[in-house]
């Protein structure tokens, strides 16, 4: 993509399925952003990537979301 006076721009954003829908969010973010954008909290949700569970939530800083990753996001529901 070129910006007005023939200075290219890097793609900014990228693609990503999340619960089924597809989602754009700035390249380079992290699922802990991400979660942060949905106001979710990651003590409070199961998060599968790309089909695997994620079980160490410490990790959701580091994991760099990428063009074409699916993601599902469960919600815990309390009740009695």
């Amino acid at each position: 993509m070129a910006a007005a006076g023939g200075t290219e721009v890097a793609e900014r954003e990228i693609a990503l399925t999340v619960n089924g829908g597809e989602r754009r969010i700035p390249a380079g973010w992290t699922l802990a952003d991400l979660l942060a954008s949905l106001d979710l909290d990651a003590r409070t949700i199961v998060v599968e990537h790309n089909g695997t569970i994620l079980r160490d939530r410490s990790s959701f800083a580091s994991l760099e979301l990428t063009s074409d990753d699916s993601l599902e996001i469960v919600h815990f529901v309390g009740g009695g």
